[in-house]
């Protein structure tokens, strides 16, 4: 493919603004969202309990992908976005 320009979500999300602190810090947020919402779903009546765990579960997958994102950003951080051919 030779001179191909490759984006990647990380390398987009970098251009927008987003640096991997950000990323990192919405990761641990939506852990904090994700036992918000679990606990809630400790004081719903029995009908309701199971779909507000499911949605606790479903938050719950969140975390690691904004991590991993961020981390992809954090290496264009480091590369400076020019595309510095890796070691």
């Amino acid at each position: 493919m030779g001179n191909a320009l490759v984006v990647t979500v990380g390398r987009l999300l970098h251009r927008i603004g987003f640096r991997a602190l950000h990323l990192q810090i919405t990761s641990l947020g939506s852990i904090a969202l994700c036992i918000a919402l679990w606990l809630r779903a400790k004081t719903v009546d029995q009908e309701e309990r199971g779909n507000a765990e499911r949605r606790a579960l479903f938050v719950g997958l969140w975390p690691p992908m904004f991590w991993l994102i961020g981390e992809s950003v954090r290496q264009n951080e480091e590369r400076g976005l020019l595309g510095r051919p890796r070691p």
